[in-house]
């Protein structure tokens, strides 16, 4: 099956899984999506990622979801850059997601990054999505 936009995709299985109360969710793999979900997971808004092959060249990524007290640890994800309009932004333009609270994921020369990891290395790019 072929998407337009796989990181979008990726992140209405996560949003939908929280609303669903689903304990994970299964996504097809790409290495862009788990490089996104390596940053989330390391800003503790997931629990896991797993690769598990469904057939031969056919994988997917079980993610598992992080709840705190009953309540999703993500209460807002959306996407900023979508195929139809990309959004870079530099280091100097980068605004802090919900007073500092939340986070943006950027793909960048140096890889696919959280905005702080940005910050520290000086770097900008594209935003992908934003977590909060």
């Amino acid at each position: 099956m072929s998407f337009t936009d796989p990181i979008g995709d990726m992140l209405t299985r996560v949003r939908n899984g929280h609303k669903a109360r689903k304990s994970s969710v299964v996504t097809p793999a790409s290495n862009l999506r788990m490089n996104v979900l390596e940053v989330l997971k390391q800003e503790g808004y997931i629990r896991a990622y797993q690769k598990r092959e469904v057939r031969k060249g056919i994988s997917e990524i079980v993610i598992e979801l992080k709840y705190h007290e009953n309540e999703p640890v993500i209460s807002r994800i959306e996407r900023v850059s979508k195929p139809g309009r990309r959004v870079y932004r530099g280091i100097n333009d980068l605004m802090p997601v919900a007073n500092g609270l939340g986070i943006s994921v950027l793909s960048t020369p140096k890889g696919v990054l959280s905005d702080g990891q940005a910050r520290e290395l000086n770097v900008g790019g594209e935003v992908l999505c934003n977590v909060f």
